[in-house]
């Protein structure tokens, strides 16, 4: 039929109203916020809180006490809370960091990543506990949604306690790892170091978060937007996503 004609029995159809849903999603969504649960996780000194500060544009370690090395080796694994509310262009945001003190930093680390993968289990179990109830209008998603994992530059590559964490979590979370301090080797060391872990992290058959691009019919506003995301300078400055 000719795009400008209707056919027959076009102007008798009865309007069902689906047509709105994306809004309707959307102003919703909008209107209820976002939750978003990022675990950071590495040993300590290399630059977990600088880099959340630095993604989120806040302080969420001010009340923080710091350890001495000495503590730091008889400290075991916690799991610590971090939340915090963050409004951008009308978008709300309950942002909660999960950090890991005491990780990788004992002199024995056997199974030290037992408690991480054990606080993550919970919180699956307890957000399927909530949706199989009556009530399911105010349910907390305390779900981990990332895991930032942080390696460290001194090396050759992975460690067996990275294998081992990352092994023990790839299937229960998205795991991203970063190259931690790379501000403190040369370009050609970086890219050396993030080549060696790679080949590493595929020869361990360990399952990383891959960032996905961009779909040909997005916005070009909204491709420059995630562009600029994934080389923000002041980030990549002194860390580098594997």
């Amino acid at each position: 039929a000719h795009p400008g004609l209707r056919a027959p029995g076009d102007q008798d159809k009865e309007y069902v109203g689906f047509a709105t849903l994306p809004n309707q999603v959307h102003r919703k969504s909008v209107k209820k916020g976002f939750d978003f649960t990022l675990m950071v996780s590495g040993e300590s000194g290399l630059g977990k809180s600088t880099l959340v500060n630095s993604l989120f544009l806040t302080d969420l370690y001010k009340d923080r006490n710091l350890l001495n090395a000495e503590e730091r080796i008889t400290q075991t694994v916690e799991i610590t809370k971090h939340t915090v509310d963050i409004e951008e262009k009308g978008v709300k945001l309950k942002l909660t960091i999960v950090d890991t003190p005491g990780f990788g930093d004992a002199v024995n680390n056997t199974e030290c990543w037992k408690s991480v993968a054990d606080y993550i289990d919970q919180q699956f179990e307890q957000y399927f506990r909530d949706e199989s109830g009556l009530n399911r209008k105010n349910i907390q998603d305390n779900r981990v949604h990332c895991c930032l994992y942080f390696i460290s530059p001194f090396g050759h590559g992975l460690r067996p306690l990275d294998v081992e964490f990352m092994k023990a979590l790839h299937e229960k979370v998205n795991i991203v790892p970063v190259l931690a301090k790379a501000d403190t080797l040369t370009p050609a060391e970086v890219k050396k170091k993030k080549i060696k872990i790679r080949e590493e992290i595929e020869q361990y058959g360990i399952k990383i978060y891959q960032f996905p691009d961009c779909d040909s019919d997005e916005d070009e506003d909204f491709k420059q937007q995630d562009q600029e995301l994934k080389v923000r300078k002041d980030i990549q400055q002194t860390f580098s996503y594997v």
